[in-house]
């Protein structure tokens, strides 16, 4: 079994997505005002949740396989950082420094493990 596709480290990253949503729209619920903060605090998680299962990598051994909207891997990888770097910024701007560089440093311990499916990403 590739080390990046084994069930605790996919496990991980369910988690980090789950964490990430939620970081999303806690900024959003903070952030907005009157109706708004409904819009921000469930429309910032709802795109980036669509995002994330819409656009992928045909044959990504660490989803279904299967590619709604096939994009390159370096897309999906940029994609996946991309929402995970906004769920930590999100956390920072509201003055979790600790929950936020908590965020940031186990995403990148969960990269570094599945530094396989990277490669894989990024050449593919």
């Amino acid at each position: 079994m590739i080390l990046g596709f084994h069930s605790i480290n996919m496990a991980l990253r369910f988690i980090l997505e789950i964490a990430a949503l939620i970081a999303m729209g806690y900024w959003g619920w903070l952030k907005g005002v009157g109706v708004l903060s409904y819009a921000l605090a469930f429309g910032i998680p709802l795109l980036a949740a669509t995002l994330w299962g819409v656009f992928a990598v045909p044959h990504d051994p660490s989803r279904s396989g299967k590619a709604p909207i096939p994009i390159p891997g370096l897309l999906r990888l940029a994609l996946e950082l991309a929402i995970f770097a906004f769920a930590t910024w999100a956390l920072f701007d509201l003055g979790s420094l600790i929950t936020g560089w908590m965020l940031c440093i186990i995403v990148t311990i969960h990269y570094l493990v599945s530094f396989e499916r990277s490669i894989w990403l990024w050449k593919n």
